[in-house]
């Protein structure tokens, strides 16, 4: 038995912070959406549209902040960030309780907090490289990625159950109150954190906004799994609204068992976060990318079969846990690659640009698979979002495509 790694009080904070960050916004998952129905009794094209057109725009707002953040100490950049989500966050029960809440400001809200989010992921990012060991990479993100899952098991439930007895707003104002938590301990942390040294004054160049790209795609390794990440993650997340469609309209699923559907097999993400160490150990990291990287795709098309009654509540139980299982396993051992082989000064920039290219995908098939399933029927978009995923593993690295220089590791400050 391999005992618990310790990474320092630093890394602590930083855990804590993420995890209190997370839980949050666990609390305040779909909320946005929700409250468009509830209280602006939007219909299905604005509904879709907050859930796609917000997250894009704020990917387009990302894409000039990642040069500078680049440019920055990444704490403060991090403490920045949460507080303007939070600020972001905070206009919406006021507005509500004005009754000044309208749907405009739900997508404007919808593309800050998507921008902010995708700059202090890149920030977070190059600070964890230089609070830890290399060789503490892949535990320090496992522990990310089950806090991560252990948070959508247990906040949408809560959520849901807190707006029933609260109000629609209610968990908003805990998403907020969450991304101020945050920032507070990020101050907490004591690491040192170096002014990143660059020779330009102007580091908002226009080369500078595709630096991230340049490396991605420059490297064999990288842009095999990027090209990989973004089919898989905008494939999957494409049958969220349709498989909701499904169950609740043409099936009659209740309410709670179709949150019980989603909430209960986030629990799998626990098992593969906590077995990413013991199997990359095992069987080597190629391993996970070319064999979790495809169970992680063979799942899906089961979405397309479910039927009404109990029968159907366990299908789709178990194709989620079997794709979130997989799913918890590979995503540490992606992230601690992706640090590897990323030198110092490029990490916020392609770290910006990775998850700028994931949401401008999920946003694009999201919007492709609702065209599809208005104009067939959701179950027939479930199917050719299952068959297409199914081609995603061809994209998968064949050999440990690593280049001949060995990649730039930080140093421990911890």
């Amino acid at each position: 038995m391999v005992g618990r790694r310790r990474l320092g009080r630093q890394f602590g904070w930083l855990w804590a912070s993420y995890a209190v960050s997370a839980y949050g916004s666990g609390l305040g998952f779909g909320a946005l959406p929700l409250i468009a129905v509830l209280v602006l009794h939007s219909g299905p094209a604005e509904v879709s549209a907050l859930s796609a057109v917000g997250p894009a725009v704020g990917a387009l707002i990302a894409v000039p902040l990642a040069p500078w953040v680049e440019s920055r100490r990444k704490r403060p950049v991090m403490i920045t960030m949460d507080l303007a989500r939070f600020a972001a966050m905070a206009t919406i029960p006021v507005a509500y309780a004005f009754g000044w809440l309208g749907f405009v400001q739900l997508l404007v809200v919808s593309a800050v907090v998507a921008a902010a989010k995708i700059a202090f992921n890149a920030a977070s990012g190059a600070y964890l490289k230089a609070l830890v060991r290399p060789d503490d990479l892949l535990v320090a993100n496992a522990r990310f990625e089950s806090t991560n899952w252990s948070s959508i098991a247990v906040g949408p439930p809560l959520g849901g159950a807190a707006i029933g007895l609260f109000g629609p707003v209610t968990t908003v104002v805990a998403d907020a109150l969450s991304y101020l938590l945050s920032a507070l301990g990020i101050t907490a942390i004591r690491g040192q954190d170096e002014a990143p040294r660059t020779t330009d004054k102007s580091p908002v160049r226009a080369g500078a906004l595709l630096d991230g790209w340049r490396h991605l795609m420059g490297h064999p390794g990288l842009r095999a799994l990027y090209l990989n990440q973004m089919l898989v993650g905008g494939l999957i997340m494409a049958t969220e609204p349709l498989l909701a469609v499904l169950l609740l309209r043409r099936l009659g699923f209740p309410p709670w068992q179709y949150a019980l559907a989603f909430a209960a097999p986030c629990l799998g993400g626990l098992i593969g976060s906590r077995l990413a160490r013991r199997v990359v150990a095992r069987f080597g990291r190629h391993w996970v990318f070319r064999t979790v990287g495809t169970l992680r795709a063979i799942w899906l098309i089961g979405l397309a079969f479910v039927r009404p009654g109990v029968v159907g509540l366990v299908t789709v139980m178990a194709v989620e846990l079997a794709i979130i299982i997989n799913m918890s396993l590979y995503s540490p051992v992606l992230a601690t690659y992706r640090l590897e082989h990323t030198p110092k000064h490029l990490v916020a920039r392609s770290l910006s640009a990775w998850s700028i290219g994931q949401q401008a995908s999920i946003a694009v098939l999201t919007a492709l698979a609702g065209l599809l399933a208005d104009v067939t029927s959701p179950r027939t978009a479930l199917t050719v979002a299952g068959l297409l995923i199914l081609t995603t593993p061809l994209l998968l690295p064949r050999q440990d495509q690593t280049p001949q220089h060995k990649p730039e590791l930080s140093r421990s400050h911890s």
